[in-house]
């Protein structure tokens, strides 16, 4: 081990521990001396924005300002050269099977639908299922468990479940160990594009291993509102002689309808920033591409930043309607408490 270099960093690790926390407090301190020395009135709305103020240039620095470069560049080629709508044209050619078509049937289609069901589904059931019952937090915390993998690991034990090997070898995957052991021929998981080239059935497995890992997630989002439910309202629709199956169809569902297209909305998102599982599962292979996967191949692989910057706001395009919305639903939500 080269202490030497391990010396050269000591500075720097003391800067850092010691001189962002003073900045800190100077900042804290100063600006509340600041504010103190204001007129009485002035005082409540200039206190917000001493708190707000490094949070606001932040998010400007790091999301805002890069966004409008993006798509600045977006409209230019690699040497900064103004060429309009051209990336635009070069990545939606060859339409329906070419360009960036496939990333965006994907996402549009295959992930943003079968995604958020699949989550929502199991999530609504199984919060439901084991609301209230002696072994809940055991359960649900398994059941929320996969959420402290990270993506990477989750798609290379995944992988490893889909493992496929011809026929008439031995099958190290899970599923096709399962398959066989009932005298069927291995299916290729990740590789097949069944039906006819549209790549359903690999774009299914890949959203089952992400459903697998956010489950959790709207299963607690869900369990919160369905315990925010007065009880005395589902105690009085069983004593009207309502079977459980009614009670859930008209009282609990409605009653949770907002905290589901919350969430709902927020798996949308999700399902249309999809890359990690892809990319570590498929590498975007056998008609299974996305816009961040394709946009990160244009990036890095291609050194095509232009057609990136194309690619990157596309993705913002589909995603901004559905983030408007997922906040309108919030605010509702909020109002109704």
């Amino acid at each position: 081990m080269d202490f030497s270099v391990l010396l050269s960093d000591i500075p720097t690790l003391i800067v850092v521990i010691v001189g962002v926390p003073v900045v800190l407090a100077a900042y804290i301190v100063g600006g509340e001396y600041l504010v103190r020395r204001l007129p009485d009135k002035n005082r409540p709305r200039v206190r917000p924005w001493i708190w707000v103020g490094p949070a606001v240039f932040l998010v400007a620095a790091i999301l805002f300002i890069p966004a409008i470069f993006t798509v600045i560049q977006s409209f230019e080629d690699n040497h900064g050269t103004f060429v309009g709508l051209q990336n635009y044209g070069n990545q939606l050619a060859d339409f329906p099977s070419g360009g960036a078509w496939v990333a965006i049937r994907n996402n549009i289609i295959i992930w943003l639908i079968f995604y958020t069901l699949f989550v929502l589904a199991f999530g609504l059931a199984l919060a439901v299922l084991f609301d209230r019952v002696q072994y809940e937090t055991v359960v649900k915390s398994l059941i929320f468990m996969p959420m402290a993998i990270s993506s990477v690991a989750l798609g290379v034990i995944w992988k490893f479940m889909f493992w496929y090997q011809p026929p008439g070898s031995a099958q190290t995957g899970t599923l096709n160990a399962l398959v066989t052991f009932f005298h069927h021929d291995p299916v290729a998981w990740l590789q097949d594009q069944w039906p006819n080239g549209l790549a359903v059935l690999n774009n299914l497995a890949l959203i089952a291993a992400a459903t697998w890992g956010i489950t959790g997630f709207a299963m607690v989002i869900l369990s919160a509102a369905l315990k925010g439910i007065p009880g005395e309202l589902l105690e009085a629709a069983r004593v009207d002689g309502a079977g459980e199956l009614t009670v859930f169809r008209r009282v609990i569902f409605p009653l949770m309808m907002p905290t589901i297209v919350v969430v709902g909305t927020t798996l949308v998102i999700f399902a249309l920033k999809a890359f990690d599982v892809v990319y570590v599962m498929t590498n975007g292979n056998y008609n299974t591409d996305v816009l961040a996967f394709r946009m990160y191949n244009l990036l890095y692989l291609s050194h095509n930043a232009a057609g990136a910057s194309a690619v990157a706001i596309i993705l913002l395009i589909a995603v901004i309607p559905v983030l408007v919305f997922n906040l309108r639903q919030f605010r509702a939500v909020e109002a109704r408490r």
